[in-house]
């Protein structure tokens, strides 16, 4: 039986890891072990970036529709539970694109809001 190396397998592995730092600055896109180094600290990166991504949008979400109540002299923690109160289940999303697309139908919103907490 003929012995088996893993050149093959390693020359894969080693490619498939330059080729996702391609583009990295100086030596990191191309020697193995910087490369290798910069591409686990990137996916840590990401990994992180994706969850910081959801709490960015929730907090820009609240701050305009926090910014819509004010206008209609409200403030945001009344405005939701007003909201919960009144069983108007939107999401913050929703909200927040209501308050800028269409500030009438917000301006409802917060009177409901408000006839809810009476």
């Amino acid at each position: 039986m003929a012995r088996i190396k893993g050149a093959l397998s390693t020359r894969k592995r080693r490619n498939k890891v330059l080729k996702l730092a391609k583009g990295y600055y100086g030596s990191k896109s191309s020697l193995f072990k910087t490369a290798k180094q910069a591409v686990m600290k990137s996916g840590n990166y990401a990994y992180i970036g994706r969850k910081q991504k959801k709490r960015d949008f929730r907090r820009l979400w609240i701050t305009r529709i926090s910014a819509g109540c004010k206008a209609n002299g409200m403030n945001y923690s009344t405005f939701i539970n007003g909201l919960k109160k009144a069983d108007i289940t939107l999401n913050r999303k929703m909200l927040s694109e209501i308050a800028i697309a269409d500030p009438a139908a917000f301006t409802a919103l917060t009177e409901k809001a408000k006839a809810a907490l009476k």
